[in-house]
């Protein structure tokens, strides 16, 4: 659904650039994530959203439990706001950050960090003072192997439920708390079904992740006890990782948002809600138009992927020879015919979370009105990139 027509009259007279979030929007694909989880809790991915309000309005929903960070720093900022069960999925080096987390009696209890290695033990025993009891999560790969190829993202050097459980003895030998386990399955949840082939790898992942989680998790417990949490999945995965009964919980952000990156998938389609507006500025040809700013590439492999699309209105294209620009954005193509100096055109991130990093705040619109504005994280002073 395209509700750039209401975006346009509930933002009427603002100077643009600026970025919108559409709560029905938000809130469609809110429900759909929690259909798609079919009871399995959700936890929220702050890198996918970047907007406290955002985050703890989600959090109200039933079906979302949880915060999975990115920063140590943020996780502290977020306990700090009033949120718990604050889990970092990436491994720190933060020394300032683990010495205030170590002196935090609440922050202990609701802040957990990844860690995959016992480098990153030595280092945390290191770092923290004697026998801060501080809560870990072990991150092991989920990536899909044939022969030699590796078929997922480069993150943890664990594997096999041996290797694992020997880190979580090595941990809690060493006074922290083993309180869970993480699979993050790149290659089924952030790949859209392209082809028969991306289908075919994501099954066999699927299928090998089924047999591995289970057992790695049996390993760790009986190491450790129990484990609070064990965590899998992601916007483009929930539907499958909802079905395994090794984990107790489920990860998605992007899928709130519905950047470009997660058209083309089967089995969802997420309603675009979060957008930004640029102001023509040029027109250069009959055809061509030039906007200002603009220049918001995704992170990851450089590509016409990682590139903000055009919205509204129809017809309209990046100019291939230059792109979206830092200061300016050409367009060409019959939709700029109609457009005049000063008129906005609509765009879409390639990710959820990055825009965040542009704006300083969102402006919360309900169909033609805008009902709130809301710092990004940006906007309270905070990058914890």
């Amino acid at each position: 659904m395209n509700r750039a027509t209401d975006w346009d009259r509930a933002t009427r007279g603002r100077p643009a650039p600026f970025a919108v979030v559409d709560l029905e929007a938000c809130d469609a694909n809110a429900a759909d994530l929690a259909r798609r989880a079919a009871g399995r809790p959700i936890r929220v991915a702050s890198k996918s959203i970047r907007v406290r309000h955002l985050l703890e309005r989600v959090l109200q929903r039933e079906g979302f439990a949880g915060v999975m960070s990115y920063s140590l720093p943020e996780a502290l900022w977020l306990v700090g706001h009033g949120l718990s069960d604050v889990f970092v999925a990436y491994p720190t080096t933060d020394q300032a950050a683990l010495t205030a987390l170590a002196a935090d009696e609440r922050a202990l209890e609701e802040v957990s960090i990844a860690i995959d290695s016992v480098e990153q033990i030595d280092a945390l025993r290191r770092w923290l003072p004697t026998g801060a009891p501080v809560r870990v999560v072990i991150d092991v790969d989920a990536s899909l192997r044939i022969g030699p190829a590796h078929l997922g993202v480069r993150r943890s050097p664990l594997r096999s439920p041996r290797r694992a459980s020997a880190l979580a003895s090595a941990a809690q030998h060493a006074g922290l708390r083993v309180v869970g386990l993480m699979f993050y399955d790149a290659q089924i949840a952030g790949l859209p079904d392209s082809s028969p082939a991306v289908r075919l790898v994501k099954a066999r992942s699927d299928a090998s992740l089924r047999r591995r989680r289970g057992a790695v998790r049996t390993a760790i417990e009986d190491v450790v006890g129990p484990l609070q949490i064990v965590n899998g999945g992601g916007t483009g995965s929930i539907h499958l990782a909802r079905e395994d009964p090794a984990l107790t919980e489920v990860a998605a952000g992007s899928g709130l948002v519905g950047p470009t990156l997660f058209d083309g998938y089967d089995a969802f389609s997420p309603e675009p809600a979060v957008a930004f507006a640029l102001p023509v500025v040029r027109r250069p040809a009959k055809d061509i138009v030039t906007c200002f700013s603009g220049g918001y590439i995704a992170s990851g492999p450089a590509g016409e992927s990682r590139v903000p699309s055009v919205h509204h209105p129809a017809g309209l294209a990046m100019n291939g020879t230059e792109g979206a620009g830092e200061v300016q954005t050409p367009l060409r193509g019959k939709g700029a015919r109609d457009l005049a100096i000063g008129d906005r055109v609509w765009f879409r991130h390639a990710k959820a979370g990055e825009l965040a990093e542009r704006f300083d705040e969102y402006l919360l619109v309900r169909g033609d009105e805008v009902v709130d504005v809301v710092p990004t994280y940006r906007g309270e002073g905070r990058n914890f990139g």
